[in-house]
C-alpha cells in the first residue's frame, strides 16, 4: 500500500480515481508548519534561523499522518508545483522523519491520469533551492511586517499591519489616487472632416493629423478658429494612397495574472471569486458518472510556454474541427518574460475535447463562463493569423494632412473560435475577439490626386484627463509589470488591504481609504527605502536567484536586516506621531461629569471619559447586537486581525470570557437546553446549538423553524 499526500483536499477525489485501490490519498490543506502567530519565530542573532510549529489547526491531520506512517510501503509527498508545495514537502518530511534527500517527491501540472501516473515514476528529492527561496519569502516578509507594524501602532493608531508586499500595492493605490486629485486639466482640440468623391452617400469621415507636416497640438478656440478659416479656403486633395496587407496574430495563453485581468474584466468578477472558480476547474468537478474530473492545468503560473503535447492536441483539434488552413506554418510559441520564474506551463484545458458545451451541465454558471474563457484563450492561440487588406489614404489641404484608413477581412485566421457554428458573436465573444478595431472606416474607391468634396467640418474640445484608479484587474496588472509579488500572492493581498479597510470600491475602481491614506504616508516618512517598487522588484530577482542559481538564502536575509534594523531605529526614536487628537462630543460621563470623548483603539472608535486617567470610563459607539448568554451583558461585533467577523461580551476580558464566531441568541436548544448561536449561510439562516456535544442544527430560509438536521 502506498500513500500520496497532498495539499487541496478538493482534488483528493479525483486523484485517487486515478491511483486505484492500492493507494491512499490524503490533503493537508496547505501549510501544516509555519513560524509561530504570536512571536517573531526568527533567531537574527543566530543565522535567522527559523522557529517552526506545527499550525493550531492541523495537530489532528500531523497525527493522522503520523499514526498511518508505517502502515504504508512508500510514500509520495504531491503537493501543488510550485515553491509554496515545495516547502509544504519539506515541512512534511520533517514531521514524518522523511529523508528529504530520498525520492519522495512528487509533481504534476495537472490532474489527468497520464499526468499522475507519469509523475510516479519520476519521484524526486526535495529541491531545497526552492525550499530556501521559499523561507527567505517567509523569514522577509516576516521581519517587515513584524518589526514595522508595532511601530505603526504606535504612532497612528491600535491593529494595524504593514507588510512587505502588501504597503507596496496599496502605495500605487494612494500615489495614483494623489495624483488624480493634483492633475490639472489641459485643453485641446480635434478636428474631423467628412468627405466624399462622386455621391454624398459615400461619405466617410477623416480625421486632422498634421500641420505643415508635423503633429501639433490645438490648445485653444482661438487656434482651431483659424485652421478652420483656413481649411474652407483649400481643396481637398489625395495625396497618398496606402495599400498592404496586414496580419493579426493570435495572443498567448494565460498567465494567473491575466487570466485574472480578462475575468474581472470580461466576465464581472472579483479577483476573490476569480481564485476560487479557476482552483475548482483546476481540482476537479463533479461529472455525473465520470466522478470528478479536472479541466485545466495548474492556474498559478507567470508563464505562456506551452507543452509539446498540449501544441500537438492543439493541432489535431485545429485542422479536424476546422481545416488544415487554420494551422499555422510552424507552432505558435510565446515569448516567456525574464521576469518569468517559467516553472509551470500557461494555464489551458486538460482535454480539448471537453469543450465548454459539452461540460456546461456539470458546472455552475461562473466556473463554465471561466472555463470557456480559458478554452477559447488557449484554442486560438494555437491558430493562425487573421489576414486584412488594409487601405489608408493621406488627404492635404494646404498644409493640413487628414487622414482615414479601413481594412477588409481576407481569412479569420485564429478569430473564427469566437464565431464557430455560424452563430452571431455574443458580446463577450466579440470582446475576445483581439483582431477587432475601434474603428473601420468605409472608404470609396480613391486614385491618386482624386479632389473630395467637403460635406462638413467637426471641431471638438477636448480636455486631457486624469489616469483612471485602479480596478481589481489593473492592479493586478500593475504589480506583475513592476514585479510586485508573484502570481501566488496578487488576490491575497488586495484582499487583506480590504479586509484592513485600507482600500473600499467606488463602483468598479479601488480607492483608499482615510486610513489607508494615512498609513502609507507615515512609511513613506520613515520607510520610504524598504516600502517602493524597486526594492521590493529587486528583491524577488534574489528571491529567484535562491531558487534557480543556489544563492544562499541567509547572505540576502542578513544584507537586509543590517540595513532594515539601522531604518527601524531612526523611526522609533522620531517622537512625531500620527495619531488622530480625541474628538470631543457633547456626551457626559456618567461616573464623573466631564465630558466623553471619541478616541480610537484595538478594536475601532470608542468613547472614552476625558477625564482620563483619573476616571477610566468608556462605552462602546456601536449598538449591541445581542445579549451574553454568560453574564447578561451587551454583545458586540467584532472584526479579527484578519477581518473575520466574531462576537465578544463587553465585559471580556475581566468580568466574562464569551465570545463566539457566531452570534448568540436568546432561543435555547430544546435537546441539551444550552443557548443557540445564529449565522446566515448561503443565504439562508441557520440556527446551531453552541454545545460542541449536542448535533442539533435548524436550516432556515425564512426565519420560521421548518426542520431540525443532524449535521
Amino acid at each position: 500500500m502506498k500513500l500520496v499526500i497532498i495539499e487541496g483536499v478538493g482534488k483528493r477525489d479525483t486523484i485517487k480515481k486515478y491511483l486505484g485501490k492500492d493507494y491512499d490519498v490524503i490533503a493537508t490543506k496547505g501549510h501544516i508548519r509555519d513560524l509561530p502567530v504570536k512571536s517573531l519565530g526568527v533567531n537574527v542573532n543566530d543565522n535567522f534561523k527559523p522557529q517552526y510549529e506545527i499550525m493550531s489547526d492541523k495537530h489532528d491531520i500531523v497525527r493522522e499522518l503520523r499514526s498511518k506512517k508505517d502502515k504504508f510501503d512508500t510514500i509520495y509527498l504531491a503537493t501543488d508545483p510550485d515553491r509554496e508545495g515545495e516547502a509544504i514537502s519539506w515541512h512534511l518530511c520533517h514531521v514524518l522523519d522523511l529523508d528529504p534527500n530520498d525520492n519522495v517527491r512528487i509533481e504534476f501540472n495537472e490532474i489527468s491520469k497520464n499526468a499522475v501516473t507519469e509523475a510516479l515514476k519520476k519521484p524526486r528529492p526535495i529541491d531545497q533551492q526552492l525550499v530556501d527561496a521559499q523561507q527567505a519569502r517567509r523569514i522577509l516578509d516576516r521581519l517587515v511586517g513584524y518589526k514595522i507594524s508595532p511601530i505603526l501602532c504606535k504612532k497612528m493608531q491600535p491593529n494595524l499591519s504593514a507588510g512587505r508586499v502588501q504597503s507596496v500595492a496599496l502605495k500605487l493605490i494612494v500615489d495614483r489616487e494623489k495624483e488624480i486629485i493634483n492633475f490639472k486639466p489641459e485643453e485641446y482640440w480635434t478636428l474631423n472632416a467628412n468627405l466624399f468623391k462622386d455621391s454624398i452617400e459615400d461619405k466617410f469621415k477623416t480625421t486632422l493629423i498634421k500641420i505643415a507636416g508635423k503633429k501639433q497640438n490645438i490648445t485653444s478656440k482661438e487656434q482651431m478658429d483659424q485652421v478652420l478659416d483656413d481649411i474652407k479656403s483649400g481643396k481637398f486633395v489625395v495625396s497618398n494612397i496606402k495599400k498592404s496587407v496586414s496580419k493579426v496574430h493570435p495572443t498567448a495563453p494565460y498567465t494567473t495574472s491575466s487570466m485574472q485581468q480578462d475575468a474581472t474584466n470580461k466576465l464581472g468578477m472579483t479577483l476573490k471569486k476569480v481564485s476560487s472558480c479557476a482552483q475548482e476547474l483546476y481540482e476537479g468537478v463533479n461529472m455525473g458518472n465520470e466522478g470528478k474530473v479536472a479541466l485545466i492545468t495548474y492556474i498559478r503560473t507567470d508563464s505562456v510556454r506551452v507543452s509539446p503535447q498540449a501544441m500537438e492536441m492543439a493541432k489535431t483539434y485545429i485542422a479536424n474541427n476546422f481545416g488544415q488552413e487554420y494551422l499555422p506554418k510552424t507552432p505558435n510559441i510565446y515569448k516567456v518574460k525574464k521576469s518569468a520564474q517559467d516553472a509551470h506551463e500557461a494555464i489551458r484545458p486538460i482535454s480539448l475535447d471537453r469543450t465548454p458545451e459539452s461540460v456546461k451541465e456539470y458546472l455552475s454558471p461562473d466556473n463554465y463562463k471561466l472555463y470557456k474563457l480559458i478554452y477559447n484563450k488557449f484554442l486560438a492561440s494555437q491558430m493562425a493569423e487573421a489576414v486584412y487588406d488594409t487601405l489608408s489614404v493621406e488627404i492635404e489641404n494646404g498644409d493640413y494632412t487628414f487622414k482615414a484608413s479601413g481594412r477588409t477581412l481576407v481569412f479569420d485566421g485564429f478569430t473564427k473560435m469566437y464565431n464557430t457554428n455560424n452563430t452571431k458573436k455574443s458580446k463577450q465573444e466579440e470582446e475576445d475577439d483581439e483582431s477587432e478595431e475601434e474603428e473601420n472606416i468605409k472608404i470609396p474607391n480613391l486614385e491618386q490626386n482624386d479632389i473630395l468634396t467637403l460635406v462638413d467640418l467637426v471641431p471638438a474640445q477636448k480636455f486631457t484627463k486624469p489616469p483612471l484608479r485602479f480596478t481589481e484587474a489593473t492592479i493586478v496588472k500593475e504589480m506583475e509589470e513592476k514585479g510586485i509579488g508573484r502570481p501566488a500572492t496578487y488576490t491575497p493581498t488586495i484582499v487583506l488591504l480590504f479586509n484592513r479597510k485600507y482600500i473600499d470600491k467606488d463602483g468598479k475602481y479601488i480607492v483608499p481609504t482615510e486610513l489607508g491614506t494615512k498609513v502609507t504616508d507615515m512609511l513613506d516618512k520613515y520607510f520610504s527605502s524598504i516600502i517602493n517598487v524597486k526594492f521590493t522588484a529587486d528583491m524577488e530577482d534574489k528571491l529567484d536567484e535562491i531558487a534557480n542559481d543556489g544563492l544562499e538564502w541567509q547572505s540576502v536575509i542578513k544584507k537586509f536586516y543590517n540595513f532594515f534594523i539601522k531604518v527601524l531605529e531612526t523611526a522609533d526614536k522620531d517622537s512625531a506621531t500620527f495619531k488622530e487628537p480625541p474628538k470631543e462630543t457633547d456626551i457626559i460621563c456618567d461616573k464623573c461629569g466631564s465630558k466623553m470623548v471619541i478616541r480610537t483603539g484595538k478594536y475601532g472608535e470608542f468613547l472614552a471619559c476625558s477625564n482620563f486617567p483619573k476616571c477610566r470610563n468608556i462605552k462602546s459607539l456601536n449598538k449591541a447586537v445581542a445579549t451574553c448568554p454568560k453574564c447578561g451583558g451587551e454583545v458586540y461585533e467584532r472584526k479579527s486581525k484578519k477581518g473575520d467577523t466574531y462576537f465578544t461580551c463587553a465585559n471580556r476580558p475581566d468580568k466574562c470570557d464569551f465570545w463566539s464566531w457566531e452570534k448568540p441568541i436568546v432561543e435555547k436548544c430544546p435537546n441539551c437546553g444550552s443557548y443557540l448561536t445564529e449565522k446566515v449561510v448561503y443565504g439562508k439562516v441557520r440556527k446551531k446549538c453552541s454545545n460542541p456535544e449536542c448535533n442539533y442544527v435548524v436550516n432556515d430560509a425564512n426565519n420560521d423553524a421548518k426542520e431540525a438536521v443532524v449535521e
